[in-house]
C-alpha cells in the first residue's frame, strides 16, 4: 500500500510539474508574441514615414512665390460665418478644431480664409502702396509688400485650404498672436485636426514669407501629423 501512494505521489508531482512547464512555455510565447507586435508596429510606423508625402494629393498643393496656383485648380466651398469660407474637404476639421478650442475656454476667429484673385490683388496693392508711402520706390515697395502678402495667384487663400485664425482678444496680425492662449493651443494641436503652421518663424526663407503666427494651412491629418513632427514646412515635406 506504501509503494502505491509514493506511485500514486509521483505521478501527481510529475503532473504539477508538466503543468508548470507548460504555463511558463505559454508565457514565454505570449512575450514573444507581444515583442514581434510592438516590432511590427514600430516597423509599419517607420515605413509610414519613409513613404513620403502622396504628390498627387491635391490638399498638397504647393503654392508660392515660386509655384503659382494650377490654372485648373477649383474651388468647392462652404460658407463660413461673417463672410467667411473655405474648401468643402477642409471644412468638417476645421469645425471640429474650432469647436474644441472653444471647449478648451479659447476665443478662435477667422479673420481671413478663401479670397478672389481680385481681392488678393487689392490686398497686394493696398500693401505696396504703404510701403511707397514710406519711401520706398515702386520696385522695393513690391518686394517688401511680397513678404507679408502673396503677390496675386500665389497665395494659399486662393486655394480656399487655408484660414488666419486669430483670438477675439487679439485681432493684430502681428508677432503677439504667438503669445496669446489660442495661438499656443493651435501650434501644439492644429496637426490632429489636418492642418499646419504654414509659415513658422525659422522657415522664412524657404517660403519666402515672413512668420505668420495665425495662417493654418489644411493638408489632411496624415501629412499634418508627418509635418509636425518633423518639424518641417510644407516645402521640406514635398521633397521627401
Amino acid at each position: 500500500m506504501g509503494k502505491q501512494i509514493q506511485a500514486v505521489i509521483l505521478i501527481g508531482a510529475a503532473a504539477l510539474l508538466m503543468m508548470a512547464i507548460l504555463f511558463l512555455q505559454a508565457q514565454q510565447q505570449e512575450k514573444a508574441a507581444d515583442s514581434i507586435s510592438v516590432v511590427k508596429g514600430e516597423t509599419i510606423e517607420r515605413q509610414a514615414q519613409q513613404e513620403g508625402p502622396d504628390k498627387s494629393d491635391p490638399l498638397l498643393t504647393l503654392v508660392n512665390f515660386e509655384r503659382p496656383i494650377p490654372e485648373d485648380w477649383k474651388v468647392d466651398l462652404v460658407q463660413l460665418d461673417h463672410g467667411q469660407s473655405i474648401d468643402r474637404r477642409a471644412y468638417p476639421n476645421l469645425q471640429k478644431m474650432i469647436n474644441d478650442a472653444r471647449d478648451q475656454g479659447l476665443d478662435p476667429l477667422i479673420c481671413s480664409s478663401y479670397r478672389t484673385n481680385a481681392f488678393q490683388k487689392q490686398l497686394f496693392h493696398e500693401q505696396v502702396t504703404a510701403y511707397q508711402n514710406r519711401g520706398l520706390s515702386k520696385k522695393e515697395a513690391e518686394k517688401e509688400a511680397a513678404v507679408w502678402v502673396a503677390v496675386p495667384g500665389t497665395s494659399e487663400h486662393q486655394l480656399g485650404l487655408a484660414v488666419d485664425l486669430v483670438s477675439l482678444s487679439n485681432q493684430n496680425l502681428n508677432h503677439s498672436q504667438e503669445n496669446t492662449a489660442l495661438q499656443k493651443w493651435l501650434m501644439k494641436n492644429s496637426w490632429k485636426y489636418g492642418f499646419i503652421l504654414r509659415y513658422p518663424s525659422d522657415k522664412s526663407s524657404i517660403t519666402g514669407i515672413g512668420y505668420e503666427p495665425w495662417h493654418y494651412r489644411y493638408v489632411g491629418k496624415k501629412a499634418a501629423k508627418a509635418i509636425y513632427e518633423q518639424g518641417v514646412c510644407l516645402e521640406e515635406y514635398l521633397q521627401k
